[in-house]
C-alpha cells in the first residue's frame, strides 16, 4: 500500500513520523519527544546525544553504563576497561584485604598511585582524577578555595601567600598596597 505523505517509523515509538517533526540519529527518525534518554528519559538534542547501537543515551548515563571503568572513574579500583561492571566481582574484590608492599623504595610512578599527595587544607590524599595545583601544592577540587571568603577558586583567580589560597579580591584587601592613589583615600597609614 503506497504511504501518502507518510514519513518513516520513529524508532521509539514505531509511528509516522513527519519531516516537520523528524529528528535523526544514526540513520533512524524519531519523535522530538521521543528523542530521550533510555536510561533517566531526559530530552537530547544533537549536542548531548550519544548512541549505542539501536539505544539513545545522554551522555552522562551513556558514560555510566558503556565508558571506562576503573580507579578515577567513579567504579572503584581496578584495571580501566570499557566492559560492563560485574557487581559480584566488583564486590568480592572489595572483601580481600590490600596486599602488602613488597617494595620499601617506591619510586615516583607508586608515590602518585598510594596517595602520598596531601591536601594542604584537609590533609587527605589528593588523587589525580581530584587534583588541582595552586602553590605549588596539590589540592582537591573541592579544597580550592579562598581561606578568607570560600569563594571557589580557578587558575585564573587564585592568589597566593604563605602557601595559602586566596582570591585576588581578598588577597587585596589584607596584603595589597595602601595609600593615596591605591584605591585608599587617606593617607598612607602609619604603623604597618
Amino acid at each position: 500500500m503506497p504511504n501518502w505523505g507518510g514519513g518513516a517509523k520513529c524508532a521509539a515509538c514505531e509511528k509516522t513520523v513527519y519531516h516537520a517533526e523528524e529528528i535523526q540519529c544514526n540513520g533512524r527518525s524519531f519523535h522530538k519527544p521521543c528523542f530521550i534518554c533510555k536510561t533517566c528519559r531526559k530530552g537530547l538534542d544533537s549536542t548531548t546525544v550519544a548512541a549505542h547501537e539501536s539505544e539513545i543515551y545522554c551522555k552522562s548515563c551513556y558514560g555510566k553504563k558503556y565508558g571506562p571503568k576503573g580507579y578515577g572513574y567513579g567504579q572503584g579500583a581496578g584495571a580501566l576497561s570499557s566492559d560492563p561492571v560485574d557487581n559480584e566481582q566488583l564486590q568480592s574484590q572489595e572483601l580481600k584485604p590490600p596486599r602488602p608492599s613488597t617494595n620499601s623504595n617506591p619510586g615516583k610512578f607508586a608515590q602518585k598511585f598510594t596517595g602520598s599527595d596531601r591536601c594542604p587544607r584537609c590533609s587527605k590524599a589528593v588523587y589525580a582524577a581530584e587534583k588541582v595545583m595552586g602553590a605549588g601544592k596539590p589540592w582537591h577540587k573541592t579544597c580550592f578555595r579562598c581561606l578568607l571568603c570560600g569563594k571557589s577558586l580557578e587558575s585564573t583567580t587564585v592568589t597566593d601567600k604563605d602557601g595559602e589560597l586566596y582570591c585576588k579580591v581578598c588577597y587585596a584587601k589584607n596584603f595589597g598596597p595602601k595609600g593615596r592613589g591605591l584605591g585608599n583615600m587617606g593617607v598612607v597609614e602609619d604603623g604597618e
